[in-house]
């Protein structure tokens, strides 16, 4: 199998030591089922790698990896994230501080399509069409450039209704 492969990181180089509560909460996280397959899968490392662990110290490396069938890599990197943020980080996922691409429509362009949109539509035309709205607003310069498509998700964004 490919957990087999020589690892880049030193063996117990991040021992894993969880308290009794620590225990509990993971077990109950494996238990529950309501998390994600990753942070099952996390725990049930971190609970193999306790060296606190019923019935003996902690499993080696390849054991674990062998038995989760994970890489055998997967396993330190669960250890070094326990060792540098708790069992709590070394199974959630950090958030992003902002998003990968920045919103390209602000809140002042979605008001000023918006307004385009409830204003009479041009002559010879009965109402505004997605591509007209889109068009218009790169040309009185709201945004450099606009799809069709995003014009409709703003409307429709911006124009639902609550219910009642």
């Amino acid at each position: 199998m490919f957990q087999k492969e020589k690892s880049t990181y030193a063996p117990d180089q991040n021992p894993v030591r969880l308290t009794v509560e620590e225990q509990a909460s993971l077990r109950a996280l494996i238990s529950k089922g309501h998390s994600s397959a990753r942070a099952i899968r996390r725990a049930q490392i971190l609970l193999a790698a306790d060296e606190n662990r019923p019935g003996g110290g902690s499993l080696k490396e390849l054991e674990i990896a062998e038995r989760m069938q994970v890489h055998v890599n997967t396993v330190y990197i669960v250890r070094k994230a326990y060792a540098q943020q708790g069992w709590e980080g070394a199974i959630g996922r950090k958030k992003r501080a902002t998003p990968p691409v920045p919103p390209k429509v602000t809140g002042e362009v979605e008001a000023k399509i918006i307004a385009l949109s409830c204003s009479a539509p041009p002559s010879g035309r009965s109402r505004w069409t997605l591509e007209l709205l889109a068009d218009r607003a790169v040309e009185l310069k709201y945004i450099d450039s606009i799809s069709h498509e995003t014009v409709r998700q703003v409307l429709k964004k911006r124009t639902q209704t609550s219910p009642s």
